[in-house]
């Protein structure tokens, strides 16, 4: 392990965020190692307008939590990674509870044929692509495994971590997740089920 007087660059996760617990400008380096990858996964999961906020709001949970991080665990992404994930979902139940509430209100007539065009565009935008279209059907917790794996490049041990569940559940999850990809875009094979049919 390093000195005491090491730069914080130069140590494993693990250390780091340990010796962030009394020297928290040192979590700083975690956040520069890291960024780039989360940051990464929330603009394919939220977009990039979003991605932002939420980039900010995972390192400061991720900061808040670092006295319970579990340092047998040497790399954090997967960490870092569980943490996006749940403010995904969090993002979305409340999205939904809007999206529910504006439903229930109704748009007032006169913004009614414009409310309509602009959902119409950012849904064409979002969509653009068929397997983006494929993906949205997945259920959430396929949809999480499949975007850390093919998308983000985690091993299945990686992304089992990463949202707290067996490794046989991840093997499950993935392997439904190719299946309905696959039946979707209405091909017998696709490059992404491919990725996965040559891991684990």
């Amino acid at each position: 392990m390093s000195s005491s007087g090491a730069d914080p660059g130069d140590l494993e996760d693990a250390e780091l965020i340990a010796r962030s617990v009394t020297r928290p400008d040192w979590f700083s380096a975690i956040f520069d190692r890291h960024a780039a990858h989360i940051h990464r996964y929330l603009v394919r999961r939220i977009g990039p307008s979003a991605a932002e906020d939420a980039l900010g709001e995972a390192f400061l949970v991720a900061f808040r939590k670092r006295e319970s991080y579990d340092t047998e665990r040497r790399d954090a992404r997967p960490w870092l990674y569980g943490i996006a994930t749940n403010l995904v979902a969090q993002r979305r139940r409340e999205e939904a509870r809007e999206l529910r509430l504006r439903e229930a209100l109704g748009p007032p007539a006169a913004e009614e044929g414009h409310a309509e065009r602009v959902a119409e565009q950012v849904t064409a935008e979002a969509m653009g692509r068929l397997l983006d279209a494929a993906l949205a059907e997945l259920a959430d917790g396929d949809r999480d495994a499949l975007t850390l794996f093919a998308g983000e490049g985690l091993s299945y041990e990686e992304v089992a971590s990463a949202l707290a569940i067996p490794l046989g559940t991840v093997r499950s999850r993935l392997n439904r997740a190719r299946r309905k990809v696959r039946e979707a875009l209405g091909r017998p094979d696709t490059t992404t089920s491919k990725e996965i049919s040559t891991h684990g």
